[in-house]
């Protein structure tokens, strides 16, 4: 994967890539908004833990896919308040610290389908396939 940050515009307000390019013959994965809600159905009322727990939730859909953190090439993500944002984003950059900066986008929304949902988060993930 190769990120496209350009000395030419502003550079990111935190750890992420302005783009990421996939080479040809790249596997993707689109993984479905998860929300910070554990298999016991537990959703813990800090949207800092609920992030934690979006996140953790992705590394296990990738690792059942034979990926790992490190192939996300984009983070989409959506907090239902202004609040949550710092608590979001130092989550985020604990789940990407140690590996190439993904492509990211967050955005304030004004809910998800639970009112105890306070963080959804969706990726794009790509793995070169062996040759």
């Amino acid at each position: 994967m190769r990120r496209h940050t350009p000395d030419t515009i502003r550079p990111p307000f935190a750890n992420y890539a302005h783009a990421v390019a996939v080479p040809a013959g790249a596997r993707l994965l689109f993984a479905s908004g998860q929300l910070g809600i554990g298999p016991d159905e537990h959703v813990p009322e800090d949207a800092g833990a609920q992030a934690d727990l979006c996140f953790a939730n992705i590394a296990a859909v990738l690792a059942d896919a034979g990926m790992a953190p490190a192939d996300i090439v984009r983070i989409n993500a959506f907090v239902s308040d202004r609040a949550y944002l710092k608590a979001y984003m130092e989550a985020r950059d604990r789940f990407v610290a140690g590996f190439p900066a993904p492509a990211s986008t967050l955005m304030i929304v004004s809910g998800f389908a639970r009112e105890a949902f306070k963080v959804e988060i969706e990726v794009i993930a790509a793995k070169a396939e062996a040759a």
